[in-house]
């Protein structure tokens, strides 16, 4: 099975210099916890709700003044649509993340697939399971 028969196709994006208020807001509103940036049609990174929460809130800046490339994470992971799912299943894994952003070959934002959409749609619940397994092992301690 393909990753494009599973993914999330229709993705709200946010431009890196909005306000984390106004992602917040797009967040609760939409009820998701991730929006890729954007930045003239190119996918400049990701924001989460813990970026916003840990990265800036945490840090004691103000949401409605801190702008998305500042909490952001700049460095992306992602699969291409026509990948075959046990490929995107493995990246979540060997990279420890619940989402991978799916690009179209022209690198363009083409949707969205989590392990979510693994065990639901693809009904392989052992494939996702491997993978949530080792997204959830915490990281190994820095001495």
């Amino acid at each position: 099975m393909k990753v494009q028969e599973v993914m999330t196709h229709s993705v709200v994006v946010i431009d890196p210099d909005s306000t984390l208020d106004d992602a917040a807001k797009k967040m609760q509103e939409l009820d998701i916890g991730v929006l890729p940036v954007i930045e003239n049609s190119h996918l400049v990174g990701m924001l989460t709700d813990r970026d916003i929460t840990v990265r800036s809130v945490g840090a004691g800046h103000d949401p409605r003044h801190c702008k998305v490339r500042d909490a952001m994470t700049p460095e992306t992971i992602f699969c291409f649509e026509d990948q075959d799912l046990t490929e995107a299943a493995h990246l979540m894994k060997q990279k420890q993340v619940r989402r991978l952003l799916v690009l179209d070959h022209d690198k363009q934002l083409a949707g969205i697939v989590s392990l979510g959409d693994l065990a639901t749609a693809a009904g392989d619940l052992q494939l996702a399971g491997a993978a949530l397994q080792a997204v959830s092992e915490p990281p190994t301690p820095v001495r």
